[in-house]
């Protein structure tokens, strides 16, 4: 690449569509701004992004409110003294038809390259390699891929690809039977000749929508059946009928991924950040040792601001965020504490999600097992829910504002 060519990345952040099974922690919050390892979830990939050559502008495209934005997009673009923009869509466009949609104010420096990322997906985003990658490949885009076991491949877009040239000769989203245990992680860069692909499913949408002569009665059934022409899925529709001609391509990584689909996965992409925290970021993870400061175990994030006391302990995976009060006593251990929240004398937190401007109690105990993937294998406490002195709250969802004065376990509090 050239040292004039510039980039510009593209994050999709979606919108209150979707994110429905994040409740209750996106009531309130919209789910990109949900802290992981104390930064917000978007945060992690737009660091990634900052480390790119060359890069021009970053943007964030969804349909949340801009309001809910702002103040975020201010204090990131001026603490990486990079322009990050955020763009609102009108209403739904699919995840190629947002960057479609956009397609004029994305191409304003001219960006030879054009990354694409998904919000949702946490890892540790080899951007610059994946960039090298792709303009040794010389194709129109490159995809960030990696193996996963054959009994989780179907979830996700599953695909095949050349394991020399390493071109993408075959993508199909969510298989009903087994195709390959190598999946798309969600991460992207393509060439601006990207645009011209959507725009031609767009113009052959339109054209077999013209050319249908059918009863009213079919034109009906058909009508539920035909997404709108401006709605561009990159999967279905860009990266399956381009599979084999050449003009895709994939680079692996052997590092960690998941996608945050849901409360429990967040807490261990928390766990997967403040791992890799230890070589990006270090000056993030706390330390202590049970004297002045609180006994810290494994990896750990305190906010400033927090008032944590000298004999708690704390770790591993813990995440604690700004004006929380940890009383002394205290134990937590695999846990998000969001702000404002008062944690008592001798309380125990475990595998849980404590939601902001919640409290508990003395010795009160807040946990789960631990399985990220069960409905009910993490407790998340919604905001301002109140845990009196002595309770035990076991693998349950509290919803918000709720006052819990009995123990409960294996539930889902209303």
């Amino acid at each position: 690449m050239d040292s004039s060519d510039k980039v510009v990345a593209v994050i999709m952040v979606g919108g209150p569509t979707k994110g429905t099974r994040f409740r209750p922690l996106s009531f309130n919050t919209p789910k990109p701004l949900f802290p992981l390892a104390g930064q917000p979830m978007v945060h992690h990939p737009i660091s990634a992004c900052k480390r790119i050559p060359n890069l021009a502008q970053i943007y964030l495209v969804g349909f949340h409110e801009e309001r809910e934005f702002a103040l975020y997009v201010s204090s990131i673009s001026n603490e990486l003294k990079l322009p990050v923009r955020y763009l609102k869509e009108d209403k739904p466009h699919g995840s190629a038809g947002g960057l479609y949609y956009f397609r004029d104010i994305i191409m304003e420096d001219s960006p030879s390259h054009i990354f694409l990322l998904n919000c949702d997906v946490c890892c540790s985003f080899p951007l610059s390699s994946m960039l090298d990658a792709h303009i040794k490949y010389g194709g129109m885009g490159t995809m960030l891929v990696i193996k996963v076991s054959a009994e989780f491949a179907n979830q996700f877009g599953e695909l095949v690809a050349d394991p020399d040239t390493h071109e993408l000769l075959h993508y199909t989203e969510k298989p009903e039977t087994f195709v390959s245990d190598l999946i798309n992680c969600g991460v992207y860069i393509f060439t601006p000749d990207i645009f011209a692909a959507i725009e031609d499913v767009s113009i052959n949408r339109e054209g077999r929508a013209n050319l249908r002569r059918l009863s009213s009665f079919e034109a009906l059934q058909s009508a539920t059946r035909t997404l709108p022409k401006d709605f561009v899925r990159l999967d279905q529709d860009i990266l399956s009928p381009l599979a084999g001609k050449k003009k895709l391509y994939t680079y692996e990584t052997n590092d960690f991924w998941e996608q945050i689909k849901t409360p429990g996965l967040s807490l261990r992409c928390s766990e997967l950040y403040l791992a890799q925290f230890r070589h990006t970021s270090p000056h993030l993870l706390a330390s202590g040792d049970g004297i002045k400061n609180a006994t810290i175990v494994g990896d750990a994030y305190i906010h400033p601001s927090a008032k944590v006391h000298p004999s708690a302990k704390i770790g591993p995976n813990v995440s604690i965020s700004a004006n929380v009060r940890v009383g002394a006593g205290v134990r937590l251990i695999s846990c998000i504490i969001l702000d404002d929240v008062e944690i008592k004398e001798n309380a125990v937190v475990i595998n849980s999600i404590v939601g902001w401007k919640s409290s508990l109690g003395r010795w009160s105990r807040v946990q789960a097992d631990g399985d990220y993937n069960a409905k009910l294998g993490i407790t998340i406490l919604g905001e301002g829910v109140a845990v009196e002195d002595e309770l035990v709250v076991v693998n349950s969802i509290v919803l918000p504002h709720k006052i819990l004065n009995v123990s409960v376990q294996d539930e889902i509090i209303l």
